[in-house]
Order: structure tokens, then sequence, then C-alpha cells
């Protein structure tokens, strides 16, 4: 997998696949790269580490960090994995798609976010249990990781007592 990422200079799947150039399908490539990363058992490591990378190019005691809950429509990809009816936030119509929550950072001086946290959620999902334990998940994640006197912008999603109780 690294020497995937390093010779292809990509991070998807199919561009890793690619640039091992194996004997085998590209197809099966990708679906062994994809069973071996979810099987990793040093996810939590992997994280920590890259949000210990992200904290050095922020203010970390003054941080702004934006949390967005928002949708993913996949109206043409009906047979994807665990695909269930979500509402488009851009039109109001019921489709085929996926729930996200993503939480930036803004580096030093403002200047760019920098994803801390990133989750797509399929209330088909084998284990899923609600979009509101997901979005405390979240929240949870970023206390851990920043202090209180962070200021934390949230989406309207996130306007729910049980969730405002955390601040």
């Amino acid at each position: 997998m690294l020497y995937g990422i390093l010779a292809g200079k990509k991070i998807h799947l199919s561009e890793i696949a690619r640039s091992l150039n194996e004997t085998i399908p590209l197809k099966k490539t990708i679906w062994r790269l994809s069973r071996n990363l979810f099987a990793l058992e040093e996810k939590e490591t992997v994280m920590e580490n890259y949000v210990s990378l992200v904290k050095k190019q922020t203010d970390e005691d003054n941080a702004v960090i934006a949390i967005d809950n928002s949708d993913i429509t996949k109206p043409c990809s009906p047979m994807m994995e665990a695909i269930p009816d979500v509402r488009d936030g851009s039109t109001g119509e019921i489709k085929k798609g996926y729930y996200t929550i993503e939480a930036a950072v803004l580096s030093k001086g403002k200047k760019m976010p920098l994803s801390i946290y990133e989750k797509v959620l399929s209330a088909a999902e084998e284990g899923f249990i609600s979009e509101t334990l997901e979005k405390l998940c979240c929240l949870q994640s970023l206390s851990a990781h920043f202090p209180k006197t962070c200021v934390r912008t949230l989406d309207r999603g996130f306007m729910q007592t049980n969730i405002l109780n955390i601040f």
C-alpha cells in the first residue's frame, strides 16, 4: 500500500493499484487493497498521528473548527454497498446516497481548512444506530484532541439539546 502511494503519488485505491503494475486484473488488486485497508488494526493510531500533525499547523488554543453534516447523492449508482435513501439538501428530493459528517480546523493565519474528522454514514449499514450518535462521536473526538477554548462552528443539523449539552 505504501509503495503504491509513493509510486503513484495519489491516495485513491484505483491509482495505487495502477502504480503497482500487477499481473492480476485491476479490479482484483483494488479489492485486495480495500480488504487489507479495512482490516488495518492501527486505524486509531494512524488517526492520532494525523491529528498531531494537523495540530502543529494550527493555533491549538484559539483554533476555529468548522463542523458540518451533509449528504452525497448517488442517483446513478443504485447498486453501491449499503446505499439508503437520503434527503438531498440541495433539492429537497429523496434520492439514493449517504450522509456525511466532517470537521475541519483552520490553519495558522486562518488560511486553509485542514480536515480532522470525516465519516460517511449509511442507515442501511449493519451496526448503524443513529445520525445523532455519529454527531456525538464527532464532537467527542474533537473534545479529546482540542481544548474547550477553540471556537466550534456548527451546522444547524447539530442544533439538538443533547448535542448542545456537550458544550
